[in-house]
C-alpha cells in the first residue's frame, strides 16, 4: 500500500516525527526555517496533507485550482492563519489540537500575572546587570494579587481554567464576557459573575486576561476606547492572539499612564515586537511560549496525526474546523 504523502511545516517533537515518519510518506523540516505562503501553495499540489502551525500563512491566494492535498492538519486550537473559508471552498478539511494545550497556556496567564504584579521581570534585569543594590523598604514595590478582581474576556477552556488558579491560588474576584451561555457543569468549583459585555469586564476589573480567537470581528477588539476603560491601576494580559489588541492603542495607553501594565505572549505581527514595548519596564514580554512544553506539544502533535490517521481511514476526523 502506497504511503499518503504528508508535509510537516515546522521542526515538530521528535517522537511524534517518529511516529509520521513510520506511518507516511513524511517531508520534515529538520532545519526548521520558515516557509512562505508561496511554498506551502505550491506544496498543496504535491502532497495528500499539510500540517501547519500559527507561524505560517495560508491566505485565500494558495487556494486556487484543484489540489493533491485533502487535508490541513493544524498544529496549534487557533487556526486565524488559515483561509478557512477559501480552504473550505476548495475541498480541504482542517482540523486543530483543541483541549490539550489548556492547562499550559492558563499557566502562562498566571506567570504573566505574578511577573507584572511584583514587578519580576524588572528586578531579574536588574539583578542581571548587576544594578541591584540590596534590600530596601520601598524598593520594586509591586502590587498583590490577592483580594483583586480578575476578568476574563473569552470563558471558554483557557479562560476558565485561568480563573479557577487565580481564584484557587490567590482568592480573586472573577469577572466575565462571553459570547455563549457558560455552565456551571464547565466551570466547576469556579464562583465566576457573568457580565453582559466586555465594557462591563474592562470597567469591573484590576486585571484583566483575554482568551478569545483572533481575527475576523476579533480583531483589534481591544482598542483605545476599550483600553480607556482599564484605568490607571489596571493590568492586561493576552496569551491568546496579538492582533485581538490595537497594539499602537496599547503603547500609547501604556505611556501615558492610561494603565498599569501588561503582560503580553503574543503580538500582532510576531515575531517582529515593537521598540516602544521592549523599552517599557512596565511590560512583560514572552515569546509565545503559551504551550510549550515537552508533554502538551507532543500531545498536540499526537492529536494532529490522530486526525491524519481517521482522515485516510475513512473516519470522522476527531477535530473538525468548521
Amino acid at each position: 500500500m502506497v504511503k499518503k504523502k504528508v508535509l510537516v511545516t515546522r521542526k515538530w517533537p521528535a517522537s511524534v516525527e517518529a511516529r509520521l515518519a513510520r506511518d507516511y510518506d513524511v517531508t520534515l523540516n529538520d532545519t526548521d526555517t520558515p516557509m512562505t505562503p508561496e511554498e506551502i501553495g505550491a506544496a498543496l499540489n504535491e502532497y495528500d496533507a499539510i500540517c501547519p502551525t500559527v507561524s505560517d500563512k495560508l491566505p485565500a491566494s494558495i487556494f486556487t485550482g484543484d489540489h493533491k492535498a485533502q487535508i490541513i492538519g493544524n498544529f496549534g486550537v487557533g487556526y486565524n492563519h488559515i483561509d478557512v473559508a477559501a480552504a473550505h471552498a476548495a475541498g480541504l478539511t482542517i482540523t486543530n489540537t483543541p483541549g490539550c494545550l489548556t492547562d499550559c497556556t492558563a499557566d502562562i496567564a498566571i506567570t504573566l500575572m505574578l511577573m507584572l504584579a511584583r514587578r519580576a521581570g524588572e528586578g531579574e534585569r536588574e539583578v542581571r546587570s548587576g544594578n541591584w543594590t540590596g534590600w530596601r523598604p520601598t524598593h520594586l514595590m509591586g502590587t498583590r494579587l490577592r483580594g483583586k478582581t480578575l476578568g476574563i474576556v473569552g470563558m471558554g477552556r483557557i479562560g476558565i481554567a485561568t480563573a479557577q488558579r487565580a481564584q484557587a491560588a490567590f482568592g480573586m474576584h472573577v469577572v466575565y464576557y462571553n459570547r455563549s451561555t457558560v455552565s456551571q457543569d464547565a466551570m466547576g468549583a469556579l464562583e465566576a459573575t457573568a457580565l453582559d459585555s466586555i465594557d462591563a469586564v474592562l470597567k469591573a476589573s484590576d486585571v484583566v486576561s483575554l482568551h478569545m480567537p483572533g481575527g475576523g470581528a476579533n480583531s483589534k477588539m481591544i482598542d483605545a476606547e476599550k483600553l480607556r476603560l482599564l484605568g490607571p491601576k489596571a493590568m492586561l494580559i493576552n496569551t491568546a492572539r496579538g492582533d485581538v489588541i490595537d497594539q499602537d492603542a496599547l503603547i500609547h495607553a501604556l505611556q501615558n499612564g492610561q494603565i498599569a501594565g501588561a503582560g503580553l505572549d503574543v503580538f500582532d505581527g510576531e515575531p517582529n515586537v515593537p521598540e516602544a514595548l521592549m523599552s517599557m519596564e512596565n511590560v512583560v514580554l514572552l515569546p509565545h511560549l503559551g504551550s510549550a512544553t515537552t508533554e502538551t506539544r507532543e500531545d498536540m502533535g499526537n492529536m494532529v496525526a490522530d486526525n491524519l490517521d481517521a482522515f485516510f481511514a475513512g473516519r470522522d476526523v476527531p477535530n473538525p474546523v468548521a
